[in-house]
């Protein structure tokens, strides 16, 4: 019997082959991922999520908690604003906390160093922001090793697509522009900070590993409407990593090898009906493209370490939703998929961005008072019984 199986994007694969992988990237194959934005509002309120979820100062024990799940490894912030309030002068203060509690649990982190937010006073298309935001990289890469002996694995900008979505086009964040040329033109702006950190982090501290995350989506056309216009907005989703890779806008500066580890971002409203309202296109939904597909596609496009860097839904279907994911995921890796990682982002729940209402969306939830967080058990028994069923994939390789 012939069991070679050929993987969306073309590469046939030998099953014993797709058996064989095994992730190495990071300390456990589940990760947690701590909400870290930290940008204005339209009403110029700066959020600071790791602040009103207590996490800057419950970080170890959040930490220990997680361990206790069997994840050992995790997204956190550094919060760009606090550190460099005044240009050239690093204020460690807000970050060494959480960097000391991470060694001390022997928590592996991937530290975001941009997650919408910027100091004030500072103009984001000015070459100044390129240029600080490298000198603050390089100084952070410079700290991690001091205080670990070990080069630090970053996210320099958090969602480049998205950034220049929100606050390029539809507003909704800084700087609060609404143009398809201002999208484009923050989007370049921001490759540009991306590439200039990498550089950066990369010298202060050889073996800083990258990642390059943004959402991965799919917008499906409504009856009547030509199908082209849902197709250039999909592959548009892909223009970040292109500008990073050197691939398209090459003179910003992008080459393949500063496409790292490509992190993507899956939710239950990635996918939606072109136009008006948004609507969610649904698994249920036969317009539904397998997230299988659409892992194999990005990889396909890059051959580099792929990790599903966010997932989560509200309510009661969190437990639910991890699961389709990783049925999914694990559908996709017979097919040949080496996916280094799965990260419940938020894996702890957190007041939402635009009117401070509770989001129940994570393993962990908000506790006024005490250093334990509650655990929402429906999505903890499912995390165990996902962990298993992976390393029993793995284990038998």
């Amino acid at each position: 019997m012939d069991d070679t199986q050929t993987a969306p994007g073309g590469e046939a694969r030998h099953s014993s082959e797709a058996a064989r992988f095994r992730p190495s990237l990071f300390q456990s194959f589940f990760l947690g991922g701590f909400e870290c934005s930290t940008h204005r509002r339209r009403d110029g309120c700066r959020l600071d999520l790791i602040q009103s979820t207590r996490h800057d100062i419950l970080a170890t024990e959040d930490y220990r908690q997680l361990m206790g799940h069997g994840i050992r490894a995790a997204r956190d912030g550094v919060r760009w604003h606090l550190v460099e309030r005044v240009p050239g002068q690093y204020d460690w203060s807000s970050v060494l906390p959480a960097l000391r509690a991470a060694r001390a649990a022997e928590m592996q982190v991937v530290w975001d160093l941009c997650h919408y937010g910027w100091p004030d006073g500072l103009e984001i298309f000015s070459a100044a922001f390129v240029e600080r935001f490298a000198r603050y990289a390089a100084a952070f890469a410079r700290l991690h090793l001091e205080e670990t002996g070990r080069p630090p694995m970053v996210c320099p900008v958090n969602e480049i697509s998205f950034f220049s979505w929100a606050g390029g086009l539809a507003g909704l964040i800084n700087p609060f522009l609404s143009t398809q040329e201002d999208s484009e033109k923050l989007k370049r702006q921001l490759v540009r900070a991306a590439l200039a950190a990498t550089h950066a982090t990369r010298e202060a501290a050889p073996g800083t590993r990258v990642l390059a995350i943004d959402p991965l989506i799919n917008i499906v056309p409504r009856p009547g409407q030509d199908p082209a216009e849902a197709a250039a907005l999909n592959e548009a989703q892909f223009q970040a990593w292109d500008m990073l890779a050197g691939r398209l806008c090459p003179e910003l500066g992008g080459a393949p090898e500063m496409l790292d580890v490509v992190g993507v971002n899956y939710y239950w409203n990635n996918q939606w009906l072109h136009e008006g309202e948004r609507e969610a296109v649904l698994p249920s939904d036969p317009q539904h493209r397998p997230l299988r597909e659409m892992l194999h596609a990005a990889y396909a496009r890059y051959r580099r370490p792929i990790v599903v860097a966010e997932t989560s839904i509200e309510g009661e279907e969190r437990a639910s939703w991890l699961r389709y994911v990783s049925e999914e995921i694990r559908a996709a890796m017979q097919q040949g998929l080496p996916l280094e990682g799965i990260c419940l982002y938020p894996v702890l729940s957190h007041p939402g961005w635009d009117d401070d209402r509770y989001c129940p969306n994570g393993l962990l939830e908000l506790v006024a008072e005490g250093e334990a967080r509650l655990v929402h058990e429906p999505l903890a028994r499912e995390l165990r019984e996902q962990q298993r069923l992976f390393q029993a994939w793995f284990d038998a390789a």
